[in-house]
């Protein structure tokens, strides 16, 4: 959730890239800073803290160049110093990033060993160095960058400058978003088009894996594979609204989007990527003697919190309770003192959420509230609070803040096990590992959609859907009914898949969908025999699994959805970008109203 900007312009750039950012502050940043073009080099700009720094700096000591990028930061690898601010550069080449190279390390010794010198701690400037390096080779700009980025692995945005190119510009989207803007003579690139306001409403957004050559003449995209592609310009309407669905047809399709973005923003908060581990902000409790946790929730919040309780009694062996805040506020729970209590709200006003906590602030609990808005109610009656870093999420149907709710609580769960002394120095580095690799592995998920969007003309004739899973995978097949029911409208239900035999296998005959969460894990056999009673009653089966468990399911399938391998830890992320695109695309095909659903609020602030 960092920003970008760039301008190719006719006059000078710096002033008006910093009134761009500006308008990217909602996105949150600790540093910010510019780059321009003077005399055919390239020179920076850059001051620790907020954009005000650098608007004195950049007073003190003035940026002439007509074309230029700009960037706020949000740390991720490094201290948010002004020496780890973006833009990072070479002699040749400067570079903006939002988002994470996961591979950053091997690229680094790579390219130490060819003798570069890097100055920072940060991921983003191995980019600058590797795009220089193929230049050392004899590569022009272009194709120096179309070789550098398929080296790159994870989920990025990126915005190049090149010294002596007065005319060029390359932008490039893997998972995180970035737009394109045409004006009169000049060109823009922004994070979204809320950036891009002042400047034009002329817009084309950049598709995944797309890279695009700039000039003051207008743009040449390419895709993934190198090849020319035209993408549509569209009309923004971002001048008028604090938040704009970009090229999206609903508000939820553009969150669903921007999830790889924003989990890495919200992991990049708890997490010292530089070297694999988790960094807490400071709490007023010791989370090394808790002997127990009681955690509440609403909803989808619910089930993050579910997921979170696998996560903490597996890593940090504390047991955990959860309940839904509208039985917790009721059933009187005893609550031994200086216990944990975790409450998880996208909005922080829920009104069941917020009398469970005042229930166990009064009870002697530490008080953890996890929340979307850091100014709500629940975050100023909280101990302590870990915020998600989602953004604002516009679609009723919660999907990136979820996302972003299972990234705080995998963070705890860590935290609490490394200081409990149930996860080693070697436990710790290998979650946060696999962590990092999160967002893109999310990425990977989103290029499922268009086969997702083919199934859902089919499940939108349904009247009746089964969600299965085990592990964490049985919260996420409560999330896949939620969903489905919240926009849709059609019935569903989640089970754990072991309760199939205790009742549910009397619905299943051949015209009932059974969608089957089921990532190769320690669970999936027996998963898998799940699969088999439901074949043998003529049940339509759904599988969304990766390669192993497609291979070894035993089973037909209406639809086998296969995504990447992953460590189990991390499988309820990208999952999770399955079900929301079903729940979506088949709502689309339905024609309801899948922002605003019938009957439901984005904040459920009564009984």
């Amino acid at each position: 959730m960092c920003g970008i900007v760039g301008i190719l312009g006719l006059e000078p750039v710096a002033e008006r890239l910093v009134e761009a950012l500006k308008r990217l502050e909602y996105r949150g940043y600790d540093s910010a800073g510019v780059a321009t073009l003077e005399d055919g080099g390239i020179v920076r700009r850059r001051a620790e803290g907020k954009l005000k720094n650098l608007d004195a700096r950049l007073r003190a000591e003035p940026l002439g160049g007509t074309i230029g990028i700009g960037h706020t930061r949000w740390a991720t690898h490094g201290a948010p110093t002004e020496r780890n601010a973006h833009p990072h550069a070479t002699e040749k080449v400067a570079v903006v990033h939002n988002g994470i190279i996961e591979n950053f390390r091997d690229l680094r010794r790579e390219l130490e060993a060819a003798g570069h010198v890097f100055l920072t701690e940060t991921d983003t400037e191995i980019v600058a160095h590797l795009v220089t390096d193929e230049m050392n080779k004899g590569k022009a700009p272009v194709e120096a960058v179309a070789a550098a980025l398929p080296r790159l692995r994870g989920a990025f945005a990126l915005a190049f400058l090149f010294a002596g190119e007065p005319d060029l510009m390359i932008g490039a989207r893997r998972g995180s978003p970035l737009a394109i803007g045409y004006g009169d003579g000049e060109m823009y690139v922004g994070s979204d088009a809320l950036a891009l306001a002042p400047f034009t409403s002329r817009i084309t957004y950049l598709e995944d894996g797309d890279w695009a050559i700039i000039t003051h003449r207008g743009a040449e995209i390419r895709d993934a594979a190198g090849h020319k592609v035209a993408r549509a310009q569209i009309t923004s309407s971002a001048s008028s609204f604090l938040v704009d669905k970009g090229n999206h047809r609903h508000f939820m399709a553009k969150e669903i989007h921007e999830q790889p973005e924003v989990v890495g923003h919200t992991l990049a908060h708890y997490l010292d990527m530089a070297n694999d581990r988790v960094r807490l902000p400071a709490l007023p409790f010791d989370i090394a003697s808790l002997k127990h946790v009681a955690m509440s929730a609403c909803g989808t919040a619910f089930y993050a919190g579910l997921i979170g309780k696998y996560w903490m009694e597996r890593f940090a062996r504390v047991p955990v309770e959860i309940d839904i805040a509208s039985e917790f506020r009721y059933r009187e729970a005893p609550l031994a003192p200086g216990g944990l209590a975790v409450f998880v709200s996208q909005s922080g006003e829920t009104a069941d959420t917020l009398a469970s906590l005042r229930y166990a602030a009064q009870h002697g609990q530490h008080v953890l509230g996890i929340v979307n808005v850091p100014t709500s109610t629940i975050a100023r009656e909280s101990h302590a609070i870990m915020p998600t870093l989602a953004g604002p999420e516009i679609g009723v149907a919660s999907t990136k803040a979820f996302t972003c709710q299972l990234g705080v609580l995998a963070c705890l769960a860590v935290a609490v096990g490394r200081a409990r002394g149930t996860l080693s120095e070697a436990d710790e580095q290998r979650l946060v590992g696999a962590l990092v690799a999160a967002p893109g592995l999310m990425a990977e998920a989103l290029k499922l959609e268009p086969k997702i969007e083919v199934l859902a003309r089919t499940l939108a004739k349904d009247k009746d859907v089964l969600y299965l899973g085990r592990g964490t995978s049985y919260p996420l097949a409560l999330e896949g009914a939620l969903k489905l029911k919240e926009i849709s409208y059609i019935h569903a239900e989640g089970y754990a898949a072991g309760e199939l035999k205790h009742g549910p296998i009397a619905l299943i005959d051949e015209t009932m969908p059974v969608i089957v969460i089921a990532p190769h894990d320690r669970v999936f056999e027996k998963t898998a025999s799940n699969m088999q009673e439901v074949a043998a009653r003529g049940g339509r089966i759904i599988l969304f699994t990766d390669a192993r468990g497609a291979e070894e399911a035993g089973v037909k399938t209406e639809a086998t959805f296969v995504l990447p391998d992953m460590p189990a830890t991390i499988t309820p992320f990208a999952y999770a970008v399955l079900v929301q695109l079903l729940a979506y695309h088949t709502a689309v095909v339905m024609g309801t109203d899948v922002d605003q659903p019938r009957n439901l609020a984005k904040s459920v602030t009564v009984e």
